[in-house]
C-alpha cells in the first residue's frame, strides 16, 4: 500500500481554504446610490429621445425618390415598344388580362402627362396613383410633425377592394368591357 494515499497528515492543495488578502481592506468606491425600483432595471423606461424633423421625413422622401425612379425609368423607355418588359404570365398562358395588365403601360402615358391614355391602358392604376400620392402626402405630413402613419381600416374594405379588382378584371375580358382592356 503507498504511504502518501493512506497518510491523513498531509492536507489537499485542492481543497484547501484560500488565504485571505494581506493588508487591510478598502472600502468599495463610494458612488451614487442605485435608483430606486426592481432590480432588473426600472419599472417604467423612459421613453427614447424624438428623432429629428429630417430623420423622420427621410423614409418618406425614400420612398418617393424610388417611385420617381421607377416612372422615369417606365417613362423613358417605351413599354408599348416589344421586348422591353415581360409579359403577363396570366396574359402569355390563358389570355385573360389581370388587373395590372396595361399598368406600364399606364405609367408610362401618365408621366407624359397623358391622362386619357393612362386611363385607356389601365384605369384601376391611374386610381391607385392618385391614392398613394394621398396616402404618401398623408404620410409626410404627419411625419413631420412627428406623428406616426396610421391607416387601419377594417377588413370589409379590403375585401371590399379585391372584389372591385375581381369585377374589373372580369369585366374588361368581356366583350362589352373591351373599353377597359388596354
Amino acid at each position: 500500500m503507498d504511504a502518501s494515499a493512506s497518510s491523513p497528515a498531509a492536507p489537499d492543495p485542492a481543497h484547501a481554504a484560500p488565504d485571505p488578502a494581506p493588508g487591510p481592506r478598502t472600502p468599495a468606491a463610494p458612488g451614487p446610490p442605485p435608483p430606486p425600483g426592481p432590480p432588473g432595471g426600472p419599472l417604467f423606461p423612459c421613453a427614447p429621445a424624438p428623432a429629428s424633423r429630417l430623420r423622420r421625413v427621410l423614409v418618406p422622401a425614400g420612398v418617393m425618390a424610388a417611385v420617381v425612379g421607377a416612372f422615369g425609368y417606365v417613362a423613358a423607355v417605351d413599354p408599348n415598344e416589344p421586348g422591353h418588359y415581360p409579359v403577363c404570365p396570366l396574359l402569355r398562358l390563358t389570355g385573360l388580362l389581370c388587373p395590372g395588365c396595361g399598368g406600364l403601360r399606364s405609367a408610362h402615358a401618365f408621366a407624359h402627362g397623358d391622362l386619357v391614355t393612362a386611363l385607356g391602358a389601365n384605369a384601376v392604376a391611374v386610381v391607385g396613383y392618385a391614392v398613394f400620392a394621398v396616402v404618401w402626402l398623408l404620410w409626410t405630413v404627419r411625419a413631420v410633425r412627428g406623428k406616426p402613419l396610421r391607416i387601419a381600416l377594417a377588413p370589409g374594405y379590403w375585401w371590399g377592394v379585391g372584389a372591385v379588382l375581381v369585377v374589373f378584371s372580369v369585366v374588361r375580358n368581356l366583350p362589352f368591357g373591351s373599353a377597359l382592356a388596354p
